[in-house]
């Protein structure tokens, strides 16, 4: 009986005669879950390796400035890209008008939409900054919907409000802080407004190009000079001189860039498979990873009411959106 339903998504051969399961809206249902199956699982992949990347990295800056964590960690991504290029490139991605939108995609992340998050912090304190970053996969949502014309079904809005939801929820302490201006609610809305413009620019790119790795390369080859220039002139503004960064430090930050790198790909592959509508929300899933590496990886986070309660928004979010 279950071989003939799934194997109904491909042939409407002879199969199990229940009226139920063989009417089309449940054969449709089947058949959508069936199709975005691999694609939720890459953006859950990518979701964490993010997450560890982003614990890595909180390593990596008991050793290094912010600035030159990040440039270590564009630059073993723009690494891994290029020694992975020959296997996939091929002469022609060059000469495809998608190449534009890729290196626009670089121009705006990781520098500038980590930077504006990490202003916005500073400013607004943590608990307002990434309740505000929270709103990314409505915006993304929006993007996908204005300018690639996908279809936004109610599993996949009703889904997407519950991962926002939970990311309010954990980021939220209580410790705002009362006194910050208006106009700075533009640093970490303006971070979220751009990973969310760089993840439509990369699924328009691979509309073009289908190749993950061609994707992440051009935009993180645009990213690394970037990133460069900018930790030098951070240099050049320190009155003191820094010490070397010590060889553990280094491997943080090894590691912090290829769980980032790796997760590009994974993301990029996602988007290749299935609509930035399916896959960014999940994707934003990163903190409540993060608190799940926390509690049981990295001991630094007790199980608490906030946890439970993402928990259980998280994990019939996604399966809600994989219903779509």
């Amino acid at each position: 009986m279950l071989v003939s339903v799934l194997t109904g998504c491909w042939a409407h051969g002879p199969g199990n005669h229940s009226p139920t399961l063989q009417s089309p809206i449940f054969q449709n249902r089947l058949c959508s879950l069936h199709s975005d199956t691999p694609s939720i699982a890459l953006a859950l992949l990518a979701a964490l390796l993010f997450s560890l990347g982003n614990q890595t990295s909180r390593r990596a800056l008991d050793y290094a400035p912010p600035s030159q964590v990040t440039l270590y960690q564009i630059g073993v991504s723009v690494c891994i890209y290029w020694v992975a290029a020959p296997f996939y490139m091929k002469t022609a991605y060059w000469l495809s008008p998608a190449v534009l939108f890729l290196a626009a995609a670089g121009l705006m992340r990781p520098l500038v939409s980590a930077n504006l998050g990490t202003i916005g912090t500073r400013i607004l304190g943590p608990t307002i900054s990434s309740t505000m970053s929270a709103c990314g996969p409505l915006l993304s949502v929006t993007l996908a919907v204005v300018f690639l014309s996908e279809t936004l079904h109610w599993q996949t809005a009703v889904g997407t409000a519950g991962i926002v939801t939970s990311i309010v929820v954990l980021s939220w302490r209580g410790n705002a802080r009362p006194d910050w201006p208006l106009w700075a609610l533009i640093f970490p809305v303006g971070a979220a407004l751009i990973r969310a413009a760089s993840h439509t620019l990369a699924k328009l790119g691979l509309e073009y190009i289908p190749s993950p790795v061609f994707v992440a390369l051009v935009a993180y080859s645009v990213s690394f000079p970037l990133a460069y220039l900018y930790h030098r002139s951070r240099q050049r503004r320190q009155t003191t001189s820094t010490a070397a960064v010590s060889r553990t430090g280094i491997y943080w930050m090894i590691f912090s860039g290829s769980f980032y790198g790796i997760a590009v790909l994974a993301l990029n592959t996602a988007l290749l498979w299935s609509d930035l509508v399916v896959v960014s929300p999940i994707v934003a899933c990163t903190p409540f990873f993060t608190m799940i590496l926390g509690i049981w990886v990295f001991r630094e986070v007790q199980i608490d009411r906030r946890a439970i309660i993402a928990v259980a928004l998280v994990v019939p979010s996604v399966i809600l959106i994989g219903l779509r």
